[in-house]
């Protein structure tokens, strides 16, 4: 088991990174929320990991704090809960939103996520009330929406950048269309891809 990595950012390709650890690129998948977080490529980062092995993957999802690695391992364990639907889950509101969602049993704000029905949403509430009754706001990251992200400049940043979230909304399980028509609303010049993927995703919850 991979619990725990620390070393150089090397890229980043939302939900995606690569980490080199002593000349060792592990490519990590990060929910939104923790990847706003990430400092700049070329900088050192430490994230506590978990790691899921499948018939055709070996997959590395990576956190900022051991909170949200729980919180994450929890959503496993939920009927039809997967990584990937897991991931999506903690990109579209941080672990604190979705703790408060479960204990004020507010499934209409989970139907909004990618791949969660009602019935997946009553479900998580159902199952996961009790697991999460005791666990404090105190825990958790400052919500993704209270961030200020950095802007970049330079050469087609616009149109890569525009890409970049289109693709990495793909990733977490929205539709092509969906995620162009809403990229291209919130269009702006300076604007990276990380901004458009976090207010994306708070457009459309």
């Amino acid at each position: 088991m991979i619990g725990r990595l620390s070393g150089i950012l090397i890229e980043k390709q939302p939900p995606q990174i690569l980490l080199d650890v002593a000349g060792v690129g592990y490519e990590v998948h990060l929910p939104m929320t923790c990847f706003y977080h990430l400092p700049k490529e070329g900088e050192k980062t430490t994230l506590y990991t978990h790691f899921v092995v499948r018939e055709d993957a070996q997959l590395l999802f990576g956190f900022n704090h051991k909170a949200e690695r729980a919180l994450f391992r929890e959503l496993l364990k939920a009927n039809g809960v997967g990584p990937k639907l897991g991931l999506a889950i903690l990109s579209g509101m941080s672990a604190d939103q979705f703790v408060q969602c479960v204990q004020h049993e507010d499934a209409t704000s989970l139907v909004k996520l990618p791949g969660v029905g009602k019935k997946t949403a009553e479900r998580l509430v159902l199952e996961m009330k009790d697991r999460l009754k005791d666990w404090g706001r105190d825990l958790f990251n400052p919500s993704s929406n209270e961030l200020v992200l950095e802007m970049q400049n330079g050469p087609n940043v616009h149109d890569s950048a525009e890409d970049d979230a289109i693709a990495a909304l793909v990733a977490l399980g929205y539709k092509q269309a969906q995620a162009e028509k809403t990229v291209k609303s919130l269009r702006a010049p300076g604007k990276t891809s990380e901004v458009l993927i976090r207010e994306a995703l708070k457009s459309m919850l």
